[in-house]
This record gives C-alpha cells, sequence and structure tokens, in this order.
C-alpha cells in the first residue's frame, strides 16, 4: 500500500493504518531502534510506541514522506530510551557517537558558539559536499547507527573500506566545521 493511503487511513480513524504501516516499514523500524538500544524488547516497545505516536499525531499532521516521519519518531523514542535506561556502551549508537564526538569538539564549546539548528544546517551543507555513497555510508553510521558490516552490505564495499571512508569523512567534517569557525 503507498503511503498516501495509509494517511488516508489514519485520517480515516482506521486501525488498519497502523497495520499497514506496520507491513510497509515495520522492519526497517526495529532495525533502526534496535541499532540504538541493542535490546530487541525495547526496540520493539519504542515501534510500538512511534505508532501510537503517529496515530496521536496524525491527523492533522500530514507527513509526507511518510517514511521519513515515522523514522524520526522511532529514532527520537529510541534516543531517550537509550538515555533513560543506560545501556551497555557496546551498542552501534553508542559506538558511532563516539567516533564523531572529536569533530564536535566540547559540547558545550559547539552549544554556546552556535544553537543546534545552525550546526544541523552546517551539516547538512557538508553532505551536500559529498558524493552520494559517501552521504549514504555517513547517514547510516551516525543517523541510522548502522555497523560498518551493515554498511558493506548494503554498498558492495568491505568492512574495512566503509571504516577507511568515514575516517576520511570525519575528517573532512573536522576540517569544514573549523573553516565555519564552529570548532576553534
Amino acid at each position: 500500500m503507498d503511503d498516501e493511503k495509509i494517511i488516508e487511513l489514519f485520517f480515516g480513524r482506521s486501525e488498519q493504518a497502523i497495520r499497514e504501516l506496520e507491513a510497509k516499514y515495520g522492519k526497517f523500524l526495529q532495525r533502526l531502534s534496535y541499532n540504538i538500544l541493542n535490546n530487541r524488547q525495547d526496540a520493539e516497545e519504542c515501534v510500538n510506541d512511534a505508532y501510537l505516536g503517529a496515530w496521536n499525531a496524525i491527523p492533522p499532521a500530514k507527513p509526507n514522506p511518510l517514511l521519513t516521519y515515522i523514522c524520526k519518531i522511532v529514532r527520537n523514542l529510541s534516543l531517550k530510551a537509550y538515555h533513560k535506561k543506560t545501556l551497555k556502551r557496546n551498542g552501534n549508537y553508542t559506538i558511532a557517537m563516539e567516533e564523531i564526538q572529536d569533530c564536535l569538539a566540547d559540547k558545550r564549546t559547539v552549544e554556546s558558539e552556535i544553537d543546534a539548528k545552525t550546526l544541523a544546517h552546517i551539516i547538512e551543507s557538508f553532505l551536500d559536499t559529498l558524493t552520494a555513497e559517501n552521504r549514504i555510508i555517513f547517514m547510516r553510521r551516525y543517523w541510522f547507527s548502522d555497523s560498518y558490516k551493515d554498511i558493506a552490505e548494503l554498498t558492495g564495499l568491505g568492512e574495512k573500506n566503509i571504516s577507511v571512508r568515514l575516517t576520511r569523512i570525519r575528517g573532512k567534517l573536522k576540517e569544514y566545521l573549523f573553516e565555519r569557525e564552529v570548532l576553534v
């Protein structure tokens, strides 16, 4: 079923909307949440909470694209659960955030210099400078928290190649942030 029809079901307050959303995106959403939480039960709970969140928000919201909308809900709920439960520090999310933390320097410094929306805009501009493949690699690692192995399978590249590319991308990001005086 296409996204517009699913949204129409939400607007009609049909419970079929949740079933269709789950059938179309459920596995993807579970993986996104699991990559952050490293716990299947907690991931399932976050995805179910996201379905409820979508139910409560649509209508009046009419998200386009639906996948991005529901992913954002799942990711935010998963991050809240992650921070609340302080899970083991070996999950993909923790490792990915530790990797990129050097690019952002001291969190307080960044927050005092610019607000989060400005930083997001700068990072979006940086992503525009990357090739499509490197942009996918970066987003899969730092937004979806995919492992090197998962990204390698997705792109057809080796894990070592993914590791090297991410190291180079982080270096370019750090340089980009210095040039824009985000980092001092």
